[in-house]
């Protein structure tokens, strides 16, 4: 694979270094040249210490602006005519949407697609959401069938999905679940002393189930059961599901809100249970690291999240938007320290077997030679 070049097109580059390096190094392992084309903020310095070239690109997440959109795409566009890629490699809505155009138009010879999960677009079904699912599946059916194109989904359900709405076909279609774990950053730990711990670490938004996790605990605290509930994360003002911060300090006397932190690792060593009883995922990274560390999961019966969980094996299923379930589920485990102890440590087991970095890395690098033929 000498002398190939590769660039990943993905909005922020936290997002490609904590979601898309396993991948990124497997293509070094290749002996590709690495491009990151993204949204700078402050991860440069540590993607560029990886041995990968990064290319600042203007491109806003939320943004709606029909002229500033159309300047995206050109950027792209003139990126792909410079750098000549053997392969680009699009992760997330709009960049495979405005990354699979350029390539068309810039005659890239191979283009990998990536839908980390199906977000508000298929959540959510108001009539502008309708109109908008209607344009970009018609895009889609054009854009994600051209020869030497492939579609990476991360769950049975997507996969599903593409193909049942013929928007994909079947041959173009490739699974690979998640992003991968790093097993010796995230590792099995014994369970903290004091009362028990369930956390949620996600971007606080209403789609991750946070609203149904605030209204669990307070069914908890009305019971007298002895939980702590803790939220890990931030707002994310580019979302329009965001929960407003005053919301998130109102909770405050029924849950702990913590905000953003890199030490991961660290919640799960001081929690016994992870929970995100999200809408719809396409492998939560989350519950992947915490299941590394043997912990527990609760988490809805939805696309991406029963993929990894399977109900009384390695976590608990709960029916979506149901805080009285959730509130049960949370009840039980913490109630139960043997089943914590079970589920964590087939939680752990599942990651090693499916969901490592090494198989993930292994998969992603087996793509790209497929495609470079």
């Amino acid at each position: 694979m000498a002398h190939k070049k590769i660039i990943y097109f993905v909005t922020e580059d936290w997002y490609f270094y904590s979601h898309r390096l396993p991948m990124a190094k497997a293509a070094l392992g290749l002996g590709f040249e690495v491009v990151a084309a993204v949204k700078v903020n402050r991860h440069k310095e540590l993607i560029e210490k990886e041995g990968i070239r990064v290319i600042p690109v203007n491109l806003d997440r939320a943004g709606r602006n029909v002229f500033t959109e159309l300047k995206s795409i050109l950027e792209i566009i003139q990126i792909y005519r410079k750098e000549k890629p053997d392969i680009v490699h699009h992760v997330a809505m709009k960049p495979v949407l405005y990354g699979s155009l350029a390539a068309w138009i810039a005659r890239v010879p191979a283009v990998i697609n990536a839908m980390a999960g199906m977000g508000a677009l298929f959540i959510n079904n108001n009539l502008k959401m309708r109109i908008l699912r209607k344009i970009i599946v018609t895009a889609f059916r054009f854009l994600l069938n051209r020869k030497n194109s492939r579609l990476i989904v991360q769950n049975e359900d997507d996969s599903s999905l593409f193909i049942n709405k013929k928007i994909v076909n079947p041959e173009r279609i490739v699974k690979i679940k998640g992003s991968g774990v790093d097993t010796v950053k995230y590792k099995p730990m014994i369970e903290p002393d004091g009362i028990v711990t369930a956390s949620i670490v996600s971007r606080m938004l209403w789609d991750k189930g946070v609203g149904e996790l605030v209204e669990a605990a307070e069914i908890l605290k009305n019971r007298n059961v002895k939980i702590c509930i803790v939220l890990i994360g931030d707002t994310d003002l580019a979302n329009p599901r965001t929960i407003p911060i005053k919301t998130l300090k109102q909770w405050q006397k029924t849950i702990e809100w913590r905000g953003y932190t890199e030490d991961i690792a660290d919640i799960w060593k001081n929690s016994h249970i992870a929970v995100l009883p999200s809408y719809r995922e396409g492998m939560p990274k989350s519950l992947l690291e915490a299941a590394a560390c043997g912990r527990p999961m609760i988490t809805a019966d939805v696309a991406g999240c029963r993929e990894l969980v399977k109900h009384e094996e390695n976590g608990l299923l709960v029916p979506v938007k149901d805080a009285e379930s959730l509130a049960n589920a949370l009840e039980r485990l913490a109630n139960d320290v043997d089943l914590r102890k079970k589920l964590g440590k087939n939680a752990r087991k599942s990651i090693e077997t499916e969901y490592s970095e090494q198989i993930v890395a292994e998969q992603t690098a087996s793509l790209y030679k497929q495609v470079c033929k």
